[in-house]
């Protein structure tokens, strides 16, 4: 049991001086009865009238005592089972080279589908630090290790093909720059999740040489090839004929993206549906948990009304009997 009102309580302390002035110091100033000899009087039957009298104050008291107490809001303490919070860093190193506007999730591309996974991995998660890096032929971190997910989505969002203002696909420095800002990280796991759909054919970093770095400083790397396997569609604006759609050929180097997952102790996917990208990011989700002792968690329920009720009912009671039964007429 608590109180949400505790200062309420303060209260009873007029409450106790108006009492005591009423039925203690008061009695010194009543008029004295005009016989010389009460004691005879003490000894006749009373009538239910007096009989009844005597309680009209004392239900009022008790029932400004319970509003006092209902005022102060009691509320039972519920307690939950002891729960396990799960806490890591992540970073997601996203591909926006040019390739990722092809068309093999029709009519969505291969980035609308890449966020829109992201994005519902993100919401899943509860105590993860989780941030963002997109790459192309260069790479810079859009959105750092943050808890807010509603803020980290927003620059999800505004991720878009060619946003770094390069071409080419360099993933070592994708991975060498989440590494950078995960290596101060304190978390007890260490997460980067990188989606592409290409090969490494830029970069000054060779990409299993930055996984091997990575791997040195505790940090895991799952990789997600993105792409249906053989051919696809991609939309271009061409100089004389105007917006088309051409063939791509397949560029995905797979046993690049598996040598990095295992360099790191992480481990490849490759995502040639939606479907098979949301199950993807369900695997890594299980995966990656790191349990952390919590407090059980607490709950308040309110218990005042009761305590109302009874204080009304009294002083009803009590105020109700004066003014009525009790009433004295002159």
């Amino acid at each position: 049991m608590r109180y949400a009102n505790p200062a309420a309580l303060l209260l009873l302390i007029p409450l106790v001086i108006v009492v005591a002035l009423r039925e203690g110091w008061a009695a010194r100033y009543r008029a004295a009865l005009p016989f010389p000899d009460t004691r005879r009087l003490r000894t006749l039957p009373g009538t239910w009238r007096t009989i009844y009298g005597r309680w009209v104050r004392p239900l009022v008291y008790v029932g400004l005592l319970l509003g006092i107490v209902a005022l102060a809001r009691p509320q039972a303490v519920l307690r939950g089972e002891a729960a396990k919070a799960r806490g890591i860093d992540i970073l997601i190193a996203m591909d926006t080279s040019g390739s990722m506007r092809a068309l093999d999730f029709d009519p969505a591309d291969r980035m609308t589908v890449a966020k829109r996974a992201a994005k519902n991995f993100i919401l899943r998660r509860q105590y993860d630090r989780i941030g963002l890096v997109v790459f192309a032929g260069v790479a810079m971190l859009q959105c750092p290790l943050t808890l807010d997910y509603g803020a980290l989505t927003e620059f999800l969002d505004q991720v878009t093909v060619g946003i770094t203002s390069t071409e080419n696909t360099a993933i070592g420095t994708a991975i060498a720059t989440a590494s950078n800002h995960l290596k101060r990280s304190t978390a007890v796991s260490k997460v980067v999740i990188l989606v592409t759909d290409g090969r490494s054919n830029s970069g000054e970093i060779d990409a299993v040489t930055a996984a091997k770095a990575a791997a040195a400083i505790g940090i895991k790397i799952y990789t997600i090839g993105v792409g249906i396997h053989g051919a696809s569609k991609i939309p271009i604006e061409h100089p004389i004929f105007g917006h088309q759609i051409v063939p791509i050929q397949e560029d995905l180097d797979e046993s690049t993206l598996i040598s990095i997952a295992q360099e790191t102790g992480g481990r490849y996917y490759r995502a040639a549906s939606v479907k098979e990208f949301d199950e993807i990011y369900g695997q890594i989700d299980k995966l990656e948990k790191t349990e952390l002792n919590t407090p059980p968690p607490q709950d308040y329920e309110d218990r005042y009304r009761p305590w109302l009720l009874a204080a009304m009912i009294l002083i009803t009671a009590g105020l109700g009997m004066q003014m009525t039964l009790l009433r004295a007429f002159p």
